[in-house]
């Protein structure tokens, strides 16, 4: 696969026409066009847009090296996560709210023992 390909790929992955795609990286649809069907070559300037604005590792994209992407971070993980978890259409949300809400309303002494029995579930998820 060349790396003209490789931009159709990242593309159609992110589900948009060249237009749109064209419009994150600052060019036209007909500079995408010219990209994929392999008419012109891939700049070193597009490479890094392309990578910078769809999270693409350079390397994939020039020569197909894997992975295609970096590694996420552990906090990128967990950022997406509760992201998700706190999406209203998440059967979690509303379990996750009314626990929220029932701690915000603990008394001081209630909510020190809340604090303690999570810091040991804590512990105990460190050590597995």
């Amino acid at each position: 696969m060349t790396a003209n390909e490789r931009v159709k790929e990242i593309r159609k992955s992110a589900e948009l026409t060249m237009e749109k795609f064209g419009e994150r990286l600052g060019v036209s649809k007909v500079a995408i066009s010219c990209i994929e069907s392999g008419k012109n070559n891939v700049t070193e300037q597009m490479i890094k847009s392309i990578c910078r604005e769809f999270g693409y590792r350079e390397e994939w994209l020039r020569d197909g090296t894997e992975p295609k992407q970096p590694p996420k971070l552990e906090e990128d993980e967990l950022a997406e996560y509760i992201e998700d978890l706190l999406s209203t259409e998440s059967p979690t949300y509303t379990v996750i709210k009314s626990v929220l809400n029932v701690y915000c309303k603990l008394d001081d002494k209630s909510r020190q023992l809340a604090d303690s029995i999570i810091d040991k579930i804590i512990v105990e998820i460190k050590k597995e």
